[in-house]
């Protein structure tokens, strides 16, 4: 079978890694890539945002969009730009590490900071429009307070402490976490009428409660509690955190800093460039959190200017049930948009052997033109939330399955192991299914057939594939990962490090081979730059073709055996891979 190397953006298939997700580094990646096995496989690589220096989320708290050389070398985009693969990175367009040098500013100077309204004071954004409680902080009135779309329990900020003792909330949609640090008799220095002993004392309770989560208000200081005041302030002052503080970007200050991180970017060689949590960035009283217009799209024009100029294809991330049909207005904008659809479709496609849904969705994308990126896993979870419906000024818009048939696809992945990740109301009730953690080969039973169907089904629908490391070496769920990842450990349960040995291993597999021979397909074959037609048959039959002048690639699956071929034309030739 001849196939013709095919570059573009909108044929080639994407692999989709962290920088040490294979060996230790983005290097041993590389090597990888640079293998024969590997040889027409891919044309871009998404490398996730560990690539910069970050703390938190495994990258998506970034520090600065520095290389992070701790994984990656200069040498290393060199060798991608000589085996021709694009590169896709993020910016994530919503917040910051409270390690960014801009934070760090904040905390230092307090108000007289330069970057004060670089982030969002949540009491100075609420005023007049809620109550202060007696911790300080605003509640906004609950017709604004039920309008915010909550990540996590509790409200969405991170008190901190500035220079002059006060304490300032700040808006805070995703992760944080305050850490009380140890004391030492040095500590205590300044306070007067303590003997070597009773600091000593001091000391040692006051790590005991650290130790022990205990409410410090609660500490007995038997008789130095007339110092308790001081001794806590000190505490406080010790205090550090970790989180991911939402910008303002109402201030000039981050409209420079995403020029500057887009030329970054742009220089390292950036060709697509995700847009990780825009949805939240325009925030305003009396409209949700969440892709509030016209302030979102007004945002999004100006990055997508700022973009032009660098010469970057901007990938907006959302998450919304399809019955919102928010992904209508992202692709009406001329954007690509994420196939997040897809995931759970193939899911219930192979586990129910009906093909109606998926290929219902297909025509859809076929019918409005909608240009996508698609994928099976991912460094996230198995969107569910996605596939429902949605009610909208008083009308139900159908979602893409049924209800009870996204409970079903649900239960069949947390039956295999699945975790779960849920969202919340403004009271901390669970509202919903966001998403369900496992790598797709356990989502999928571990079948390896069902794999390699799921993976042919992939790269025969329309769209930028997007591929999954660990997918394509039939990775199984990490449970120790996940039981030891913390308050986000049910991602690291699809995360797991491949080793060189493990790379080598995988290599000698069937399950390998047959989806890099599938892959190969898909990345080189002109057909795939032609047009696609989605022939009707029976619903336990998947029939897909390509077409582009004499060159075709044509997918038949039975679901009720999971097996496929696919047939090839081109230059006259024709060939058939069964599986």
């Amino acid at each position: 079978m001849m196939l013709q190397n095919n570059k573009k953006i909108s044929n080639g298939v994407m692999l989709n890694i962290y920088p040490d997700s294979i060996g230790e580094k983005l290097t041993d990646a590389v090597g990888m890539l640079k293998r024969t096995e590997f040889k027409d496989v891919f044309s871009l690589l998404y490398v996730l945002p560990t690539f910069f220096n970050s703390d938190l989320d495994r990258g998506f708290s970034i520090i600065d969009y520095d290389i992070n050389k701790d994984l990656v070398d200069t040498k290393d985009l060199l060798d991608l730009k000589e085996l021709n693969i694009k590169l896709k990175f993020d910016i994530v367009l919503n917040h910051l590490s409270v390690a960014s040098p801009q934070f760090k500013d904040m905390l230092q100077y307090g108000n007289e900071s330069k970057f004060k309204d670089f982030f969002i004071n949540w009491n100075e954004f609420w005023e007049g429009n809620g109550v202060m409680n007696e911790d300080g902080i605003i509640i906004p009135e609950p017709e604004f307070l039920n309008k915010l779309f909550m990540r996590k329990l509790g409200l969405p900020i991170l008190k901190v402490r500035f220079p002059d003792g006060t304490e300032q909330p700040y808006w805070n949609t995703f992760y944080q976490q305050i850490t009380y640090n140890p004391i030492a008799v040095v500590d205590l220095q300044n306070l007067k009428g303590l003997t070597e002993e009773k600091s000593q004392f001091i000391v040692a309770v006051i790590n005991a409660a650290i130790n022990d989560n205990q409410d410090f208000k609660t500490v007995d200081f038997e008789d130095c509690t007339p110092l308790k005041s001081e001794i806590l302030q000190i505490l406080e002052q010790k205090r550090s955190y970790l989180g991911q503080m939402d910008v303002n970007a109402a201030s000039p200050l981050v409209w420079d800093f995403y020029e500057e991180t887009l030329k970054k970017l742009n220089g390292y060689g950036c060709n697509i460039l995700r847009l990780d949590a825009f949805a939240y960035l325009h925030k305003q009283v009396g409209e949700s959190n969440f892709f509030n217009k016209p302030g979102t799209w007004e945002y999004l024009e100006r990055i997508k200017k700022i973009a032009e100029q660098n010469n970057l294809m901007l990938l907006p991330e959302i998450h919304a049930e399809y019955g919102l049909h928010l992904h209508d207005e992202v692709a009406n904008e001329g954007y690509h948009i994420y196939d997040f659809f897809l995931p759970g479709l193939t899911i219930h496609t192979i586990e129910n052997k009906t093909s109606k849904a998926l290929l219902s969705w297909a025509k859809e994308i076929i019918a409005k033109g909608y240009k996508t990126v698609n994928m099976l896993g991912c460094h996230d979870g198995i969107p569910v939330l996605d596939l429902k419906g949605k009610e909208v000024n008083g009308v139900y818009n159908e979602g893409l399955l049924k209800d009870a048939d996204i409970e079903g696809i649900m239960n069949k992945i947390m039956e295999r192991g699945g975790r779960v990740k849920n969202l919340y109301d403004p009271s901390g009730n669970k509202i919903s299914y966001y998403q369900i953690n496992a790598t797709f080969f356990s989502a999928l039973g571990e079948n390896e057939q069902k794999l390699l169907l799921a993976r042919a089904i992939q790269m025969f629908m329309p769209g930028i594939p997007q591929v999954w490391y660990l997918d394509i070496f039939a990775g199984k769920n990490n449970y120790e990962a996940a039981d030891n990842g913390g308050g986000a450990g049910h991602k690291e349960i699809n995360r797991t490090t491949l080793t060189m040995p493990d790379i080598e291993r995988g290599l000698k597999t069937g399950v390998v081979n047959k989806q890099l021979d599938i892959i190969r397909l898909r990345n080189t074959s002109n057909a795939f730059s032609g047009h696609v037609e989605i022939n009707d048959t029976v619903d336990v039959i998947i029939d897909i073709k390509w077409v582009n002048g004499t060159t075709v690639s044509h997918l038949k699956a039975n679901l009720q055996t999971n097996g496929f071929t696919i047939e090839h034309t081109e230059n006259g030739l024709r060939s058939t891979m069964s599986f």
